[in-house]
C-alpha cells in the first residue's frame, strides 16, 4: 500500500558545538542577543521531512510516494533517491530556486538551533494530491510551504484519504484557527512535547480534547517515550534505548515513518508506537537523517530486546 508523503526536501548542513548553548546565552539579554558558536565539525546531509520520512518508511518495507517541490540543485539528492529505490514521479523541480537548505547547530545537550531557507518549498501548493495516479492508503502533511500544507490537508480530507497532520517546524506559520481546521480535517495529529504545548496555547485544546476530534493524538517525549491519546484513553509507549547518542536530527521523522508503517498494516497502537520508538532510537545512533540502515531481522531483534515481544515486518 502506498503512503503519500507531503513535505520538504532539503540539504542539511549540520554543525556540532562542543559546549552548551546555555553557557553562552544570557537569559536577561535575549532582547539583544549576539552570539557566535565555533563549530569545528560540519557535515552536509540529505534531509527535509518528506525525504527523511520516505527514507525510513522504505527501510521498514513500506511504499513511500514523496510529493515535494525542489530546486535546480537537486541532482545529487535525486541520485540518492534512485539508489534507495524511492519513487520520484511527484518530485517537481522549480526553476531559479534552491532546494530547501537547513543550517543546524547542535550542542552537547542535543539542543538545536536551526536556520532554514525554504527555497522551492514555497511552491509546494502547485502540487496537487488530485494529480496522483496511484491508490493512496494513507498520507501525511509534514512541514512544507504554508499554502502547500493547507492545500494538501484539504485535499486529503476531500478525497477521504486518512492522513497524519505533523506541523513540526511549520507550526509558527499557523494561528489557532488554522490549527483547529487542520485538527478537524486530520485523521491523526503528531507533535513533540514542545509543539504540543504550543498547539494547546494557540487552540485552547488539551491533548484529550484534541483526541476527541481525531482518531489519535501522538505526542513524543524524547527519552521518556511517547503518549498516544485516543478517545477516553492514553497509551504510554516506552522509549527504545539507543546503543549511543550521536545526532538527534531527523529522529522525529524516523518516528513518523514508524507510525505510517504501523497504521498502514493495522498493527494497533501498542505495536505501532513501539515501532516508531525504535525507529527514533536507531536514527539517533547515527549522524545525519538518512545514514542508518538495518535488515528486517536486525530490526526484529532490536524490537524484542527493547520490548520483550516479537515482531515480523
Amino acid at each position: 500500500m502506498s503512503a503519500l508523503i507531503c513535505g520538504s526536501y532539503a540539504f542539511d548542513s549540520i554543525m556540532v558545538f562542543n559546549d552548551q548553548f546555555k553557557n553562552h546565552i544570557l537569559p536577561d539579554k535575549t532582547h539583544m542577543i549576539n552570539v557566535s558558536f565555533l563549530v569545528p565539525e560540519m557535515r552536509r546531509n540529505f534531509g527535509g521531512c518528506a525525504g527523511n520520512i520516505a527514507y525510513n518508511l522504505k527501510l521498514l518495507g513500506g511504499n513511500p510516494l514523496p510529493m515535494a517541490s525542489v530546486g535546480t540543485d537537486f541532482t545529487p539528492y535525486r541520485d540518492w533517491m534512485t539508489k534507495c529505490a524511492i519513487e520520484q514521479k511527484y518530485i517537481r523541480v522549480i526553476d531559479n530556486s534552491f532546494t530547501g537548505q537547513a543550517f543546524i547547530t547542535t550542542d552537547m545537550d542535543d539542543n538545536q538551533i536551526t536556520a532554514f531557507h525554504p527555497g522551492a518549498m514555497s511552491f509546494s501548493h502547485e502540487l496537487s494530491i488530485n494529480d496522483v495516479d496511484e491508490k493512496i492508503a494513507i498520507g501525511i502533511v509534514s512541514p512544507d510551504g504554508r499554502d502547500g500544507m493547507i492545500q494538501h490537508a484539504r485535499e486529503f480530507y476531500e478525497n477521504n484519504i486518512p492522513f497524519i497532520f505533523d506541523p513540526g517546524q511549520g507550526l509558527p506559520m499557523f494561528d489557532g484557527s488554522d490549527l483547529k481546521r487542520f485538527i478537524e480535517q486530520a485523521t491523526w495529529v503528531a507533535a513533540n512535547d514542545y509543539e504540543a504545548q504550543l498547539i494547546q496555547e494557540r487552540t485552547g485544546l488539551s491533548p484529550h480534547e484534541v483526541a476527541e476530534h481525531v482518531d489519535a493524538y501522538i505526542i513524543t517525549l524524547g527519552a521518556k517515550g511517547s503518549h498516544i491519546y485516543v478517545k477516553e484513553h492514553r497509551y504510554e509507549i516506552p522509549a527504545a534505548k539507543p546503543t549511543e547518542i550521536s545526532d538527534p536530527t531527523g529522529c522525529g521523522d524516523a518516528f513518523r515513518a514508524g507510525l505510517l508503517y504501523g497504521l498502514s498494516n493495522n498493527l494497533g497502537w501498542e505495536v505501532t508506537g513501539r515501532i516508531a520508538s525504535l525507529m527514533g532510537a536507531i536514527k539517533i545512533e547515527n549522524h545525519g537523517p538518512q545514514n542508518h540502515q538495518f535488515t528486517k531481522e536486525e530490526f526484529a531483534k532490536r524490537y524484542e530486546e527493547n520490548f520483550g515481544s516479537t515482531i515480523s515486518l
